[in-house]
């Protein structure tokens, strides 16, 4: 499987560019000035995904500026009532695990030249939005995205709220991290810069994981990411202290050549006993299948139009899936034992994350954590406990609860008003009313109109970009 994860390299450091977008046709989404506006949720059914969670019929929320005022409380004067009568009202969903694009360049600049490729931030945040996802974890590290998060934090885009991470690897590019002491640094450096996550990486050497884990410890910063190939045949060492969270199920499939449920419980009770946590990320497996199977899966996939054309092109003409039709059963293994991953998970109790690796090919941004519900739900949980996954939970890791991940008076309104109960069937989480972004509110005509814009432009200017001659604009 080191090739498989090679290939999945190559794709991260592809994403990793942005490319040159002409001025968009997409109408630039205005922002009202925080606490310019006061809208009233009535007669609502409140999902708040709180522990003991209970369904709150019939209920009136109060959104002032950007956070939740009240539940079932007074209605301020010069309120904008939202009819909630027969809809459901959740928190907004966290996708764990993404890779965004974001402004770069495809050959060396010169000294005083920025980037050569931007993009549009709004176009790259519009399908979060509109799929409900109002939270995103960025396992990229790219200046860039700190632009974006910069503009989504002063109002310019409407986007999610954005936690980043620095990236640690042996890969043999600048930066790479060949020893302990390197990688302790490297650490140092991170948290200099501000950042509280880091994402270890496939290639590091067992010292050196040890090391950069250890003193993210002493620094405060929780670590998620790859168990290095290094640990193979050995991989109870990779599980020390403060390793937060596997980025894949894959990541332990790649570890043995046993699939059997029995050695997905093992793994599991290494999990529990080290308090780590799993991202499954089944999303992943289930578009390499698609891939290797027919590219038609990417071409008539019904959210590629919302792709920006550079990344059409690079999906369909430059993909390190297609042809690997040999290559499919192992896959498919693979794909079965992550649902047994899932399964002895739940069984042992310890915590999932929903994440898409969304922005690998074919898993297009925000659509792809519906998807992940979905599958969630078919290996064996429950609605509510995918719900938790993609919500509580996520917000619990990043250390955000007290402020994201559920419906409670004095948390951020980020919330979404479905027009169809998700606790009966997950895929009603694309059943969607409106949401509120950081207290924006969205309705349906305005996401529908969102994303129409973001289409015609992708499809006016398909035929600029082309993959092959990336280097050339």
């Amino acid at each position: 499987m080191k090739k498989n994860f090679l290939l999945t390299l190559l794709i991260f450091i592809t994403v990793f560019f942005g490319c040159k977008e002409n001025k968009p046709t997409i109408s630039k989404v205005e922002n009202d000035d925080k606490g310019s506006e006061i809208y009233v949720v009535k007669n609502v059914n409140i999902i708040p995904m709180t522990e003991n969670t209970k369904v709150i019929e019939n209920a009136t929320v109060v959104i002032e500026d950007n956070k939740i005022l009240s539940i079932n409380d007074s209605i301020p004067d010069n309120s904008i009532t939202i009819d909630g009568a027969g809809k459901w009202l959740i928190p907004g969903l966290i996708d764990m695990h993404v890779h965004g694009l974001s402004d770069g360049s495809f050959s060396e600049n010169y000294p005083t030249q920025g980037a050569t490729f931007p993009f549009n931030t709004q176009n790259l945040m519009t399908p979060y939005v509109a799929n409900e996802v109002t939270t995103i974890f960025e396992l990229s590290e790219r200046i860039g995205l700190i632009a974006q998060r910069n503009q989504i934090e002063k109002g310019e885009v409407i986007g999610p709220r954005m936690a980043l991470t620095a990236f640690i690897d042996n890969d043999g590019s600048i930066g790479s991290v060949k020893n302990p002491s390197d990688g302790r640094q490297t650490v140092r450096i991170a948290k200099g810069k501000g950042y509280k996550f880091l994402k270890v990486y496939t290639w590091l050497n067992q010292e050196t994981f040890n090391a950069v884990i250890d003193e993210a410890k002493k620094l405060d910063m929780k670590v998620v990411g790859h168990i290095p190939i290094a640990f193979e045949g050995e991989v109870e060492k990779a599980f020390v202290a403060n390793f937060g969270m596997i980025a894949h199920a894959e990541e332990l499939s790649k570890q043995t050549s046993d699939y059997s449920y029995r050695q997905a419980q093992k793994f599991a009770q290494m999990a529990k006993k080290n308090n780590t946590w799993l991202t499954p990320n089944l999303s992943n497996m289930v578009w390499i299948i698609n891939q290797a199977r027919s590219l038609d899966s990417i071409r008539n996939s019904p959210g590629l139009k919302y792709v920006h054309p550079m990344f059409q092109s690079k999906w369909l003409t430059s993909n390190n899936y297609e042809d690997r039709d040999a290559l499919i059963p192992t896959f498919q293994k693979q794909h079965d034992f992550h649902i047994k991953l899932v399964k002895a998970f739940k069984e042992a109790g310890v915590p999932m994350v929903a994440g898409t690796d969304a922005g690998t090919s074919g898993i297009i941004w925000g659509f792809s954590l519906h998807d992940e519900l979905q599958l969630l739900v078919g290996a064996g949980l429950t609605p509510e406990e995918a719900l938790v996954s993609a919500t509580r939970l996520p917000a619990t890791w990043l250390e955000i609860d007290d402020k994201v991940g559920t419906i409670e008076a004095g948390k951020f309104a980020d919330l979404i008003l479905l027009d169809k109960n998700p606790l009966e069937d997950i895929a009603n989480t694309t059943k969607i009313s409106g949401v509120f972004v950081n207290g924006k509110w969205l309705d349906k005509n305005n996401i529908d109109t969102m994303l129409k814009d973001l289409a015609d432009w992708n499809t006016k200017n398909s035929d600029k970009f082309e993959w092959s001659k990336r280097r050339e604009y």
